[in-house]
């Protein structure tokens, strides 16, 4: 991949930062944070200084008859994750003024970053964040500072990417989301990838995410490879849509999982293009094949339904008996593993929240924007997982069984 070339900036901008590479004399990263740290501080100051001047009702140096005047100042140490920085908290003549951005007792102001945090991960704009702060605060917070803020989660993702995981997952769900992102004034359309693991205590766990451009088989074995290199030795039943070059990556990486397509995706994909008056009676068709007792009458279903919508859709059904050999592994289970696999609830509940991430912004301004807008979404989604899957004991027994010696 060519290096992406760094957009063009403002003349105020650059203005801007070549007089603050002036004044502070800026050489190193740890220049830059001083830097920020002094504009923060100085900002504040500023702040408290023009919210007494409308507690007073009048500014500083102009006359007036008001009982109540400045008073000095109280030194005050702040802490910010740039560090603490010392201020001044102006005061008045009775006492009772109490600025709003640094409040009395209240010498932390990262709560402010965390709100930052909190509405990006509930897919707010920079924009809206921004505007959101001044509606809740009474003060401006630029969009470039939020962007700073949900930066510093960052490393937070590199090393939740990085975690060890557990060594056996008995089903592990990989989706996909696709979400438009601006690369050089260009909008492209980019996939994320979803990986979720079932653990052996039936709990739900979001292994990786994956922002992709190209599915091949080279592709999914370098992720399947990464899973390895992270503590993952064994994988039972791994549920994918058609990805490409999926099934002989899995082939490659874990020669014993057993691959199974994605049921939801396959029924979504032959109802594509399905008139809307039959979609219900072709739903239900459907429904019929994999809700078969056995692998055989499963398949004898799928020929009855082929030949029911033939003259109407003739290329709906052809997909069933082409991917039939993946789409079969789930009959040699009861109904309530089938469950944990065909209906994909597990994932699809997280992916609705990530998919409300589109309905906040159509476009996303960079690669690294949607990574952290999914991290903090799914960080988000996931604080409610406390329960294992439901049945979970009669499917991991049922598990155990099949895969003899897999499981712990």
């Amino acid at each position: 991949m060519g290096r992406r070339k760094r957009s063009r900036l403002s003349e105020g901008k650059r203005n801007i930062i070549a007089g603050l590479i002036e004044e502070y004399d800026i050489k190193t990263a740890e220049d830059i944070q001083e830097a920020l740290k002094d504009l923060l501080g100085g900002t504040i100051q500023e702040m408290m200084e023009a919210e007494l001047d409308e507690h007073l009702g009048y500014e500083e140096y102009e006359r007036s008859d008001n009982s109540d005047y400045r008073n000095g100042t109280k030194p005050k140490i702040l802490r910010s994750t740039y560090g603490e920085i010392p201020i001044n908290v102006p005061q008045d003549r009775d006492g009772d003024f109490e600025p709003q951005i640094v409040q009395k007792r209240k010498k932390d102001i990262s709560e402010i970053e965390r709100k930052i945090i909190a509405m990006s991960a509930k897919g707010m704009t920079t924009r809206q964040i921004s505007s959101m702060i001044e509606d809740i605060y009474g003060f401006e917070v630029s969009e470039s500072m939020v962007t700073s803020v949900t930066n510093k989660i960052l490393p937070q993702i590199e090393e939740w990417q990085n975690r060890p995981l557990s060594a056996v997952y008995p089903i592990v769900f990989i989706d996909a989301i696709h979400f438009s992102v601006r690369d050089e004034h260009i909008v492209k359309k980019i996939a994320a990838y979803i990986i979720l693991g079932i653990n052996d205590e039936g709990r739900k766990e979001v292994l990786s995410i994956i922002i992709g451009e190209n599915e091949s088989s080279k592709y999914w074995l370098g992720v399947l490879n990464d899973l390895k290199n992270r503590g993952v030795e064994d994988i039972l039943i791994l549920c994918a849509d058609g990805l490409t070059g999926i099934k002989e990556s899995i082939t490659a990486a874990y020669p014993q999982t057993e691959y199974q397509r994605c049921i939801v995706h396959q029924v979504r994909n032959t109802l594509k293009h399905v008139a809307e008056k039959d979609k219900k009676a072709f739903a239900n068709d459907l429904k019929s094949i994999y809700h078969a007792p056995n692998e055989e009458k499963g398949y004898e279903i799928m020929l009855k339904v082929t030949e029911k919508w033939q003259d109407r859709y003739p290329n709906a059904m052809k997909r069933w008996d082409e991917n039939w050999d993946v789409i079969s592994p789930m009959f040699k289970f009861s109904a309530d593993v089938r469950k944990v696999i065909y209906t994909t609830n597990a994932i699809e509940s997280l992916n609705s929240s990530l998919r409300r991430l589109n309905s906040q912004r159509s476009v996303f301004p960079s690669d690294t924007a949607l990574l952290k807008a999914l991290h903090l979404a799914t960080f988000e989604a996931t604080k409610k997982w406390t329960m294992p899957l439901r049945n979970w004991g009669r499917v991991y027994g049922e598990l155990s069984i099949m895969y003899d010696g897999r499981l712990s």
